[in-house]
């Protein structure tokens, strides 16, 4: 799913209008009224809600949404902050058709607050320009201040389509009703947490405008995840599949190698080859049986493992350490393995070091950094614009995928598109997570795909493996144990809605 500019989402609009066609007035109703069922599937018969309405386009779809509530039976008050002679045609329209029994407010302090449980935000949305003026902050902060639940009608009132934002002249929301299309703003950390639970409300926007849009940012949706899927031959043996080869874990660090290979072994790639250090080698054994093992000498990863030609992939870094010898070993193993290759966790912070062993990442591989690991790769950015083009600098630069982890985890390819994934859970935000992707990641790439397919199908699986960890222990109680498991039934529900 593209995600459009502010600028291109008016412009869609427009389109509509002519191509359709469609007045303003009509088009404004079919939100209000997509707006409205989903609100009525939210709130209590019994509820009474207040609609914060703006001058805008957005306060006209509040204006319509209180009405057609309203008239469902709902108990609605409108507050309205600015004059009616400021509102906009439509919006006068839809002010002259609330029905009498709502009653309307015009003074912020003189709202009776305490009598919602529910707030629905039509103040600003997209179309918001420069700074929030002192009637709009006036509203958010006293909005922000109540216990009631907020429905944002496209986008929390104070919060720009794209970066920069700034929350503390953002309305908190619990549900944003967004249409369409998620904006670039609400995927990013800088003010994401402002939306809430995020729900894309489809009003059939022209559909031919938004497909000749162009646009670097994208929602991954299930669609084109279950269309990556491949196909397992009945025909087949292990070797069809491909071999894995993680390298992983030190002396002190066994655990990141067992969770890495454990997420290897769910992806369907035919053989995972662990290389540990020697004397680590029984907790492969007795953790994951299905694994091989190369054993290293020493204490951490200090050696290459033999027949390094004959491995599909190559996935390394997590919990290997950064000393002398390992980043020696790790400077041979890339001038040795010239196939696409996933690196993690102390591989990269070693590249992030040693920038002369960036020219040696192997095209197509994939590097899959948290924000502190990125930061060191990359250096210190101003604002999440910034940020989003130094992540397209360094996929571009080393032709490769780079997975930039958190919530909604961006996904880079070398050409400048960026997918944000739509699955997971702050539960996931727990030590040892990433190993399980890295080594899923890997196993993917070794099962047959390109380096850009197993970064999405990784990172979407990987999500929602955690959101049914999530489910089964809760966000607190899950770990990244949890999670390889997890990925099994997120993988075999993606299977099964393909058939």
């Amino acid at each position: 799913m593209k995600i459009l500019t502010g600028t291109q989402i008016r412009e869609a609009d427009l389109a509509t209008m002519e191509n359709e066609p469609v007045s303003s007035l009509e088009l404004m109703e079919r939100a209000a009224e997509a707006m409205a069922g989903e609100i009525c599937g939210m709130v209590p018969q019994d509820a009474h809600l207040l609609i914060v309405a703006g001058k805008g386009n957005n306060g006209g779809d509040g204006l319509a949404i209180a009405r057609i509530m309203s008239n469902a039976g709902f108990r609605c008050s409108v507050l309205l902050p600015y004059p009616v002679r400021e509102m906009g045609e439509e919006d006068r329209i839809n002010f002259e058709r609330l029905p009498e029994e709502i009653d309307v407010f015009t003074d912020v302090a003189a709202t009776p607050w305490d009598r919602y449980k529910f707030i629905i935000d039509a103040l600003l949305g997209s179309g918001l320009k420069g700074e929030v003026d002192r009637h709009a902050l006036k509203v958010i902060n006293a909005v922000n201040y109540q216990c009631a639940k907020v429905i944002s009608i496209d986008l929390p009132s104070g919060m720009h389509t794209e970066p920069p934002n700034d929350p503390a002249n953002i309305i908190r929301a619990d549900i944003t009703l967004t249409v369409q299309f998620p904006k670039l703003s609400m995927l990013l950390p800088e003010a994401g947490d402002c939306c809430g639970d995020i729900k894309i409300v489809d009003i059939d926007l022209d559909s031919d405008f938004i497909a000749r849009s162009d646009s670097n940012y994208f929602l991954v949706e299930e669609e084109l995840i279950a269309g990556l899927l491949k196909k397992r031959l009945k025909f087949s043996n292990k070797g069809t599949y491909g071999h894995a080869l993680v390298v992983a874990g030190s002396s002190d660090m066994m655990g990141a190698a067992i969770l890495a290979v454990n997420g290897a072994l769910r992806s369907g790639c035919g053989l995972v080859t662990a290389h540990i250090p020697e004397k680590q080698s029984m907790a492969i054994y007795t953790s994951v049986p299905s694994a091989m093992v190369s054993a290293d000498k020493g204490r951490f990863f200090t050696s290459l493992p033999q027949e390094l030609d004959k491995l599909a992939v190559c996935g390394i870094g997590p919990g290997i350490g950064q000393r002398d010898e390992t980043v020696k070993a790790l400077t041979r193993l890339l001038h040795a393995y010239r196939k696409p290759m996933v690196l993690d966790a102390d591989a990269l912070n070693i590249l992030s070091i040693h920038k002369e062993l960036f020219g040696l990442v192997p095209p197509g591989s994939v590097l899959t950094p948290h924000p502190g690991e990125f930061q060191r790769l990359v250096g210190e950015w101003d604002g999440e614009s910034r940020k989003l083009q130094k992540l397209r600098e360094l996929s571009r630069n080393i032709s490769s995928t780079v997975v930039l982890k958190g919530a909604n985890t961006a996904v880079c390819l070398a050409d400048g598109r960026i997918f944000f994934n739509p699955t997971g859970t702050a539960g996931m935000a727990k030590g040892g997570s990433g190993d399980v992707l890295t080594g899923f990641i890997t196993g993917l790439m070794a099962r047959g795909y390109c380096g850009e397919h197993a970064a999405l199908l990784g990172v979407y699986l990987h999500g929602l493996g955690g959101e049914k960890a999530a489910e089964y222990y809760g966000t607190e109680a899950m770990n990244s144990a949890d999670l390889p498991d997890f990925i099994a039934e997120a993988y075999r529900e993606l299977e099964t809605s393909k058939e």
